[in-house]
């Protein structure tokens, strides 16, 4: 199916408007496909010829202003409008349509724990020609009516207020003008949960199979909406421009969520059916509140072509985080963002396929390309940029400038010169020149500090910036002073932070001796990797903990992170500072963010081989502290730690012992009870390990699946049958992930619980000949089953354990010869990327 480009876009924007769709869609056909009817009232300006967008199983009739047109002329998925005269026009489409596995169009799932059936739209970026025939570009904005024909005992939602006229027929109200991209149909027996604030309809809603789970937590999800509501509208002069807020959590669901005016749509696995720590729970609300800022940024004012879709995910990533800290009791947030979300954006921006955060137009030629820009760099980057923006303008004009953006531009699409022209009627700074240096360049900036001692003990500081290759990049940044706690050891007590204008301030010198410890960027307000001084760091090195603020500690062990990555720091000291310091961290998501990079990264690609099991010592060490530590009644951080320590300890396991125990107990000594979750985990680990007889791990997983019969126990049978290291297993689990149609092909969740499974640096040498199979085999996948299952291709089923340069050279003869699909391609080269960055690193320790 050809790629809309962006020529093909202007010109039909200059000869059509498009005004309303009247949809209808019958859910009744069917467990396959479904009937979609549309009729599209436009208005040609000009005398001229152009296409619409349809993907259907089967296209019956197609009419043009009561005249009819010949299916067959459908061409992929372009049907021509050939000479269209001035004035408005009726287009009429009736058709059949395919429900998807892969989380795209029109997704179909039956739950296995009850039999129950659910569907969901996903029409991001280009889908929506799979449920609709639709001019399918953001700036053809129009009112979109929907009914909809489903069975008498399901539920629908849509965006707007959902009414049954009668038994299984139910009418949306019809949407303000909106994209294509954001139209939205859930519908099946949900779960509800239904309120009302500030006089809107607000609802929450899951499959009947979680209901236990939602029902559970329905306050908390309830009341961080009505606050990160409330908040909005105290910092936003619009009000809230639909008719209702419902939020679906929808099974087998790509992304995290789905901005989808009045109806956002999130991964159900935010509903928790097992124990989850505070940071988990907050990264559920970052969600909440992120895709809430998308109604105003991105649903009421839309890009007008893909090269801005930083203006939606930036912005709505920067308020997610800044409006869950001031409007809800998780007042940490950007110590989450620090370390989840920062390296994201740094690693993306040293790869070969780095791109600016506002890309200019011509590098986004068509909407395959447009798809590849959802990575670090438009959301994590671009959100460190809006923070360093408000840092240099301040929030009050800041927030004055997105205001007069939203008025301008309501209902309606707008570019990036339309928002920086925006930002600069409020303010006397040159934004377009800010813009200019942070926006439209690449790369990372590495700053350092440079500290010179005079014999009379005075010292001074400067900063050296090296990087943003296109030009000096600004940085209003914060320098952290501390010095050592004279009354506790391994403390450290703050002197009065400097603030620095990067490049422009020159050095500075200060009185009183230098401090032990000097942290460029402390308070994480800019987007760069930073560097310490030699005291700074073996201050660090000695007290990181002791650091009062666990801002500031993510900023140092960012730094340490950085280091590891770029050859200047051995991977054993990056495990040796945790080793010293994470018994006594109390922040849980630096807890969790430095075992996810101790264990996945350091551990299992960056050290070599022979030093793996001692570094997975080191972390089941570590993880014993923490459990130790956090003895006793289980609340709030302290269990959130206990469980982080325990899921480290099962992941690092090099024997079954202890764990099997657990398993067996139904119990970690001490605590906690072992739910659904700790014990699929367990499980998988037994099956890596391979220690108990493959004929007893068998049959525990069947039997837990039993216990477990849920979608997600399924997904934990597929992951530990494809993790057991016999050759028929392996055989087995290639085969499913690499069949292409029919019933056996995985849906979306499946593929990426066997690909997780099937690789394990235990099993090196039974894995091998599968290196070369999967770039033999990955690109017809890619290509049958299209960009979702290609990119989790990419990202899950990549074998990046195998360290080495001939996995370097298969890749990228794949990529000379394989003739990959675009979002493979973009995969293949960022997997082989880091990659070769692991061979460098992995090189350096063995010759250390």
């Amino acid at each position: 199916m050809p790629a809309l480009q962006r020529d093909e876009a202007q010109t039909r924007a200059r000869l059509i408007d498009v005004h309303r769709y009247d949809i209808a869609l019958d859910l009744t056909q069917g467990e396959d496909r479904f009937g979609s009817r549309t009729v599209i009232h436009f208005t040609a300006r000009t005398d001229g010829d152009t296409f619409v967008e349809l993907r259907p199983a089967e296209l019956h009739s197609v009419t043009l202003d009561g005249h009819p047109l010949d299916p067959a002329d459908l061409d992929g998925n372009r049907l021509p409008l050939t000479g269209l005269a001035p004035g408005a026009h009726e287009l009429r489409l009736d058709a059949t349509m395919s429900y998807s596995r892969t989380g795209e169009g029109m997704h179909r799932f039956t739950d296995p724990a009850d039999g129950e059936s659910y569907v969901y739209t996903q029409l991001f970026l280009d889908d929506v020609q799979r449920v609709f025939a639709a001019f399918d570009q953001p700036d053809l904005k129009a009112v979109f009516a929907l009914t909809v024909t489903a069975p008498t005992d399901w539920s629908v939602l849509g965006n707007g207020i959902a009414t049954q006229r009668d038994p299984g027929h139910w009418t949306l109200a019809p949407t303000p003008l909106i994209s294509s991209y954001l139209v939205a149909v859930a519908a099946g027996p949900w779960h509800s949960v239904r309120t009302e604030h500030a006089g809107l309809p607000f609802g929450i809603h899951c499959r009947r199979s979680l209901a236990p789970h939602l029902d559970a937590d329905a306050d908390e999800i309830l009341d961080l909406t009505r606050r990160c509501f409330d908040r909005f509208h105290q910092i936003f002069e619009e009000p809230y421009p639909f008719d209702s807020y419902d939020q679906a959590f929808v099974p087998e669901f790509n992304a995290g969520a789905m901005e989808n005016p009045g109806l956002v749509t999130f991964r159900d696995t935010y509903l928790f059916r097992s124990a989850v720590t505070d940071t988990e729970r907050q990264t559920r609300g970052v969600t909440i509140a992120h895709e809430m800022a998308h109604m105003w940024f991105g649903d009421l004012v839309t890009l007008q072509w893909w090269d801005d879709i930083w203006l939606n995910e930036s912005f709505a990533e920067y308020m997610g985080y800044q409006v869950l800290a001031e409007a809800t009791r998780f007042t940490d947030t950007w110590t989450d963002f620090a370390v989840a979300r920062k390296g994201w954006g740094y690693d993306a921006d040293q790869r070969p396929s780095t791109h600016p955060v506002a890309p200019a137009p011509e590098d986004v030629p068509d909407t395959a390309s447009a798809l590849l820009n959802f990575d670090g760099i438009s959301y994590a980057k671009g959100a460190s940029a809006l923070r360093q923006l408000v840092a240099w303008m301040g929030e009050k004009d800041f927030l004055a400038g997105i205001n007069d953006h939203f008025a301008r531009h309501r209902f309606s699409n707008a570019t990036l010169a339309d928002f920086i022209d925006s930002l600069s009627r409020a303010t006397d700074r040159d934004v377009h020149a800010w813009a200019e240096r942070w926006l439209r360049t690449t790369g990372v900036d590495t700053l350092t500090p440079v500290v010179r001692e005079a014999a009379d003990g005075n010292w001074s500081v400067s900063v050296e910036q090296t990087g943003s290759p296109e030009g000096t990049r600004p940085h209003r940044l914060t320098i952290g002073r501390y010095d050592h706690d004279r009354t506790s050891t391994g403390r450290l007590v703050p002197r009065e932070p400097l603030t620095w204008d990067v490049p422009d301030d020159d050095a500075r010198s200060a009185m009183g001796g230098r401090p032990a410890l000097l942290l460029l960027n402390d308070q994480d307000l800019t987007y760069a990797k930073v560097r310490l001084d030699p005291v700074s760091w073996d201050t660090a090195l000695g007290a990181l903990s002791g650091l009062p603020d666990p801002l500031t500690r993510a900023v140092v062990w960012n730094a340490a992170r950085d280091m590891v990555r770029d050859g200047e720091l051995a991977p054993t000291a990056f495990l040796d500072a945790a080793r010293a310091h994470l018994p006594y961290e109390t922040d849980l998501a630096l807890v969790q963010g430095v075992l996810a990079f101790a264990r996945t990264q350091i551990a299992d690609r960056y050290l070599p081989r022979p030093q793996r099991h001692a570094a997975l010592a080191t972390l089941t060490a570590l993880s014993r502290d923490i459990l130790r530590r956090t003895e006793g009644p289980e609340h709030g951080a302290e269990a959130g730690l206990r469980l982080t320590a325990v899921r480290a300890f099962i992941d690092s396991a090099t024997t079954p012992e202890g764990i099997q125990d657990w398993l067996e107990d139904g119990s970690v000594p001490g605590g906690p009870r072992l739910d659904p979750e700790l014990r699929w985990r367990i499980l998988a680990r037994l099956a890596t390990l391979g220690a108990v007889p493959l004929d007893e791990l068998r049959a525990a997983i069947d039997a837990e699946l039993a216990r477990d019969p849920s979608a997600t126990g399924r997904e934990g049978a597929a992951r530990c049958h494809a993790a057991l290291p016999d050759p028929a297993a392996k055989q087995a689990a290639w085969d499913a992930l690499f069949t292409t149609d029919g019933p056996a092909a995985l849906s979306n969740y499946l593929f990426t619980a066997t690909a997780t499974g099937f690789w394990a640096p235990e099993q090196l040498d039974l894995l091998r000949p599968y290196v070369a199979r999967y770039f033999t085999d990955v690109p017809a996948l890619a290509a049958a089953r299209g960009p979702a299952l290609a990119a989790a291709a990419g990202r899950y089923a990549f074998p990046d354990l195998f360290v080495e340069d001939h996995t370097l050279h298969l890749g990228e003869a794949c990529l000379t010869d394989g003739n990959p699909t675009p979002a493979l391609r973009r995969k293949l080269i960022d997997q082989l990327d880091d990659l070769r960055r692991a061979v460098q690193v992995r090189a350096a320790a063995e010759n250390a």
